[in-house]
């Protein structure tokens, strides 16, 4: 017998035909079952299928299949409703019902504890769900193609690739971004420069980038270009004008990068406002199109306040805010405490924080621009002691660093906002490690129909 060789055969191959049943669903929207103990992943299925499905890639141990046909259909199928939804990939869970991705994106919170973060049974609550599954973005980013005709084209890059899925109208945006999209087609066919190539670096128009503030109905466009702007702008101006409602904006942005960043830094407002307003907890917040700001304002208020309980800030305590963005969290929350000190590496996003603190009467805000992990380092060296800590990073977590500074600052309680379980799960088990072992939270479903899923902690020290 070759040891090397035992227990590595291939049960399937290329190119063959079986069928099975789904028993589970992955995260990304594909079906799982098992086929002679194997594990085969095979997108568009839901669990409870049984499917004829074609290998398309066979690994050691586990294979990849293309549904052929559906044999017996799931309960919790559901028919797509929209025409590019097999060739977009931003949904993924479009042909499920939404408790049943609602169960899904949950128990991925909860595997990831489990695995990465080593914690047994954890403590979350059930998932907060979104009223309305459709229609919640308020900001979309769209890269501009050329099409067959001559015009233009506007859509999404189809997974994995650069490839443009042209596309009308999507389900998941407002009603006023199809208008927007459709008024600068028509402007493009009659007047627009030539569209950007990324292969040679030439041409003018990237991307159209659209924001809406849920609350007030603004509405901000903004043309991305390779160059200072573009010809024919009061054409522009007055196609978009008289097709959306609520437009308060029209910006230019520059970039002449060859790169795949979206955006370059520098704004020029061709008509309106500089920046449109939305109201979030009882505040007034400023978007500018270099602003962070969360894609779903209704999830977020839920977050926001569920982030306020877990925060319990008292008269006088020190509250930082270590992602702090445009400051939403943290002065979501700043009346209820002594001070707020907010980080964000981002320039123009701590101008826009400290306007917003302004323009709400905040007086006890401060925020500093810095990396979150150097400035904390700094606070530790001044002695600064917060009560609470918020933690809202960007994907890739913390990071051991960062964590280990937090712990050493001492907070009572922090809340900890992610966007992604693993990453998440990861920095908890450092946090455990060093005396932060208390937890509770729940996920917060603020993308549906996509994979992702928020989470949000709280983490206290553990009690002698």
């Amino acid at each position: 017998m070759n040891l090397e060789t035992e227990g590595t055969e291939v049960a399937l191959s290329k190119n063959e035909y079986i069928e099975m049943d789904f028993t589970g669903m992955t995260a990304e929207g594909a079906a799982v079952g098992r086929y002679e103990g194997e594990a085969v992943f095979v997108p568009m299925g839901a669990p409870g299928d049984r499917a004829l499905v074609k290998i398309v890639k066979a690994a050691k141990t586990h294979a990849f299949g293309r549904l052929e046909k559906l044999l017996k259909p799931s309960p919790c199928r559901v028919e797509p409703d929209c025409p590019v939804y097999r060739l977009c990939g931003g949904c993924c869970f479009r042909h499920i019902t939404y408790q049943a991705e609602l169960e899904i994106k949950e128990q991925k919170v909860r595997d990831a504890l489990e695995r990465i973060g080593g914690i047994k049974e954890p403590p979350l609550g059930p998932i907060i769900g979104a009223k309305d599954r459709d229609g919640y973005r308020n900001k979309a980013l769209l890269p501009i193609g050329q099409a067959p005709d001559g015009g233009i084209e506007l859509g999404f890059y189809a997974k994995n690739s650069h490839r443009i899925v042209p596309c009308e109208s999507c389900k998941l945006q407002p009603e006023e971004f199809s208008r927007a999209m459709e008024a600068f087609r028509q402007w493009a066919k009659e007047y627009g420069d030539p569209v950007y190539d990324e292969v040679s670096h030439s041409g003018r128009m990237r991307r159209l980038f659209l924001r809406k503030a849920g609350a007030t109905g603004e509405v901000m466009a903004c043309v991305v270009v390779n160059g200072n702007g573009l010809h024919h702008e009061p054409e522009l101006v007055d196609a978009m004008r008289g097709a959306v409602p609520g437009l308060k904006s029209l910006v230019i942005n520059s970039n002449r990068e060859r790169t795949n960043v979206a955006l370059g830094g520098r704004c020029r407002t061709v008509w309106g406002r500089d920046s449109i307003r939305d109201r979030l907890c009882g505040l007034e917040f400023e978007i500018s199109p270099l602003s962070f700001y969360q894609v779903n304002r209704d999830q977020t208020e839920k977050l926001y306040r569920l982030a306020a309980e877990y925060a319990a800030p008292e008269p006088g305590d020190l509250l930082l805010d270590l992602y702090c963005g445009t400051g939403t969290i943290g002065l979501s929350m700043a009346k209820s405490a002594g001070k707020l000190i907010g980080v964000e590496v981002q320039p123009q996003a701590v101008e826009n924080a400290r306007e917003n603190a302004r323009r709400n009467g905040i007086d006890n805000a401060e925020f500093l621009c810095a990396d979150a992990a150097e400035a904390a380092r700094e606070l530790v060296r001044r002695g600064t002691r917060p009560q609470v800590v918020l933690l809202d990073p960007p994907r890739k977590g913390c990071g051991p660093k960062l964590v280990e500074t937090v712990a050493e600052m001492g907070p009572q309680r922090v809340v900890y906002v992610s966007c992604d379980p693993a990453t998440l799960a990861r920095d908890l088990r450092q946090f455990a490690g060093l005396g932060y072992g208390r937890i509770k939270g729940r996920p917060v479903d603020m993308f549906p129909g996509t994979g992702h899923v928020e989470t949000i902690v709280l983490i206290q020290k553990k009690t002698s």
